[in-house]
C-alpha cells in the first residue's frame, strides 16, 4: 500500500513539492526498510528504482581503476538516490549504498521519469537538488585537498548530524576512512583529537556529538557553503 502523505513530509524534497506534483509520485511510492550496506544504485547498471529516504543516511561512492574508493556525496532525508535520472541518464559509474540504517519510500525508475515528463514544474524543482549535489561534491574535493583530517571529520559529522534524528552516529572506523579518504589509523587519531577537545565521544561503532558549536568552529570553511545552497534553493537542512 502507498505510504500516507504525512509521513512523506519527512523527506525534504517531497515536502517542498507542490501538491499537484507530489500527486504524480504518491501512487507509486512504496515504503522500504533501508538496511546498512543496502545498495540503492549499482555502478554501471541500469537504475531500476528511486529511493527517497525518510530516516537514515546514504553515501555516493566513486571507485578508481586501482580499487581506491572515495565518498563523493552524502544524503538522507534531504535527497533521493538517483539524481542522474533527472538529467536523462539511466546509469552512473558511482555506487550508492546505505551507510546508516533507516527507512524511506521508493518507486520504479520508469514511473519516475514518466512523472518528470508529465510535469515540467516537478522536473524543475527536483533539478535544484542536482545543483546542491554539485556544490557538495565540489566542496568535498576542496575539503579533502586543503583541510586537515580533524577539520574534515568535524565537517562530515556535522553533515551526518544534519540528516539524522539524534546526536549519536553509528559509524565504524572503516566507514570513516572511506568517507574521509584517509587510512584507518588516521581516523583513530582524528577521533581522539576531537574527543580530547570535548567535541565528541567515541565508542565501538558509535560517535556521539557533544558540542555541535565546537565542531562548527573546528570545521571552519570546510562546512557551510553546500548547506547554504540547499537552504537557498530548497529548504532548511542544518540543525539549529
Amino acid at each position: 500500500m502507498p505510504i500516507p502523505s504525512p509521513a512523506l513530509s519527512e523527506n525534504r524534497l517531497l515536502a517542498t513539492l507542490p501538491a499537484s506534483d507530489l500527486a504524480l509520485l504518491e501512487p507509486h511510492l512504496q515504503p522500504v526498510v533501508l538496511n546498512t550496506r543496502d545498495v540503492l544504485v549499482r555502478p554501471n547498471h541500469r537504475i531500476e528504482d528511486v529511493h527517497f529516504p525518510l530516516h537514515g543516511l546514504a553515501s555516493v561512492v566513486s571507485s578508481a581503476g586501482d580499487g581506491t574508493r572515495l565518498e563523493v556525496g552524502v544524503f538522507g532525508r534531504d535527497g533521493l538516490s538517483a539524481p542522474s535520472l533527472l538529467l536523462g541518464v539511466d546509469q552512473t559509474p558511482h555506487e550508492t549504498f546505505v551507510q546508516v540504517a533507516g527507512s524511506g519510500v521508493r518507486m520504479d525508475a520508469e514511473a519516475f521519469t514518466a512523472a518528470l515528463a508529465q510535469s515540467p514544474t516537478l522536473h524543475g524543482e527536483l533539478l535544484k537538488y542536482v545543483q546542491t549535489l554539485m556544490i557538495q561534491t565540489a566542496h568535498t574535493a576542496i575539503s579533502n585537498g586543503t583541510f586537515t583530517i580533524e577539520e574534515r571529520l568535524a565537517r562530515w559529522l556535522l553533515m551526518c548530524h544534519d540528516r539524522l534524528d539524534d546526536d549519536t552516529v553509528p559509524l565504524t572506523h572503516d566507514f570513516l576512512a572511506l568517507m574521509l579518504a584517509v587510512r584507518r589509523p588516521g581516523v583513530t587519531v582524528a577521533i581522539q583529537a576531537l574527543e580530547g577537545a570535548g567535541l565528541i565521544r567515541g565508542e565501538r561503532g558509535l560517535i556521539t556529538i557533544l558540542n555541535r558549536d565546537g565542531l562548527e568552529d573546528l570545521a571552519d570553511g570546510s562546512y557551510g557553503p553546500p548547506e547554504a545552497e540547499y537552504e537557498r534553493l530548497i529548504a532548511p537542512i542544518r540543525r539549529r
